[in-house]
């Protein structure tokens, strides 16, 4: 599967029209609530990660929205394009998330959508790109599969590749890259729209 993981980054580039007009459908954005419990836990004006920021929309926008800044990577240049039209002001950036390294420390860390798109290999060696960005107390969020494992999924006809570690693998790295779970709901139906989301809050010291 490992060649299906390693044409992630075509994928989107070559979908990423018709990704974000499906994205953007009504009632298509039914996790929501939990962007809106990540804006709620950062101070006002805090300067916030996307990684895997796709078009901007509706994720990067809600964000901008409520007065925070937005510095979002993503590996397709058709989706920084789009970002950078709708949201003037703030940095995109053509970027591999596993190999990340910016000058700069946020105080909030997002990875939706994204992250799981990974091998497990690579999801482990996340987290050391997420403790390096997030400032201390700053919030971390991200959403992954329910058990260790790789999938291939579908969209518009191409396979599409996915896979997870376990929760308690999950909660490890988490703990070894000095981050304290704030909350952990598997395949949330009711906010999330099924995804197993992850919130957590940096404590390593400055």
């Amino acid at each position: 599967m490992t060649d299906l993981a390693d044409r992630i980054i075509d994928h989107y580039e070559r979908h990423a029209a018709a990704w974000d007009v499906d994205r953007n459908r009504e009632g298509a954005w039914q996790e929501k609530p939990w962007h809106d419990r990540f804006i709620a836990s950062l101070p006002k004006a805090a300067i916030v990660l996307d990684i895997g920021c796709g078009s901007g929309a509706p994720v990067a926008r809600h964000l901008v929205d409520h007065g925070l800044m937005v510095t979002g990577i993503d590996s397709s240049p058709r989706f920084i394009d789009l970002c950078r039209q709708r949201l003037p002001g703030h940095e995109f950036l053509v970027r591999d998330m596993r190999s990340l390294q910016l000058d700069c420390r946020f105080d909030g860390v997002l990875a939706w959508d994204s992250f799981f798109h990974l091998t497990p290999d690579d999801q482990r060696r996340m987290f050391d790109v997420f403790a390096r960005h997030a400032a201390p107390s700053g919030v971390l969020m991200f959403n992954t599969g329910t058990d260790h494992g790789e999938a291939i999924g579908e969209y518009r006809g191409d396979p599409l590749y996915h896979a997870s570690l376990s929760g308690d693998e999950y909660r490890n790295l988490l703990a070894e890259s000095g981050f304290d779970i704030i909350d952990h709901v598997v395949e949330d139906r009711q906010t999330g729209g099924g995804r197993t989301v992850w919130l957590a809050r940096c404590m390593a010291k400055p």
